[in-house]
């Protein structure tokens, strides 16, 4: 398997993939700006890609695409496509609602006539309820302190926050697990993406040990 900085140009170009996984450095605060740059209008430039790819790419193509849903990091680049999505909208004070909703309205009424051949009323509900139950600036706090965080705690305070800038380790807690979020695979995940040296310990412990 290709390492995440060796795939061909997409969205990202290898030097970019390199720069956000910090693996290459900018000498200078000006390339580092040029570098971001870029990299928005790429993300951008991808985006209104999407209006051609689906008037215009053939249903064959696409589903070859999504043959690769059996694969864990294509289901893993789908899901946090859909967080970069509503993050940013969140982000920029849009209702993700609006842009999900006409969506998979518009793609139920075309599969159904491809399909089917038939039309069909669709219904789209699309309703979040959040409670606030762990303030990222606690997990951080632990996280300093070697105190030991849930990785449903560490995943919610690394969406919020830059806390894994200056760790050299984190001490997670397993056997919180309610069957929506799985422990082992986000560990797994982690330390793959961080480079994490891994420490099982005793009482459902896990030591990340963050490479430098």
């Amino acid at each position: 398997m290709m390492s995440k900085t060796d795939r061909g140009r997409e969205v990202l170009s290898p030097a970019d993939r390199a720069y956000l996984l910090g693996e290459a450095e900018m000498e200078h605060d000006q390339s580092k700006r040029n570098v971001e740059a870029r990299i928005r209008q790429r993300v951008t430039d991808g985006i209104l890609d999407f209006s051609i790819l689906v008037h215009h790419l053939k249903k064959k193509d696409r589903r070859q695409i999504f043959r690769s849903a059996e694969d864990d990091a294509f289901m893993n680049g789908l899901m946090a496509m859909f967080s970069f999505t509503y993050i940013g909208m969140r982000e920029s004070s849009v209702e993700f609602a609006h842009t999900l909703e006409p969506a998979v309205r518009k793609a139920e009424e075309v599969h159904a006539a491809d399909t089917l051949g038939q039309t069909v009323s669709v219904d789209v509900q699309f309703d979040v309820e959040t409670e606030i139950e762990t303030v990222v600036a606690d997990v951080v706090d632990s996280i300093d302190a070697g105190k030991p965080v849930t990785p449903a705690e560490l995943f919610s305070a690394m969406v919020g926050s830059t806390v894994l800038d200056d760790a050299d380790e984190v001490l997670l807690q397993l056997g919180t697990d309610d069957g929506l979020f799985k422990e082992e695979d986000f560990v797994t995940h982690f330390a793959t993406y961080h480079d994490a040296e891994l420490r099982w310990l005793p009482y459902y412990r896990v030591k990340a040990v963050i490479e430098e």
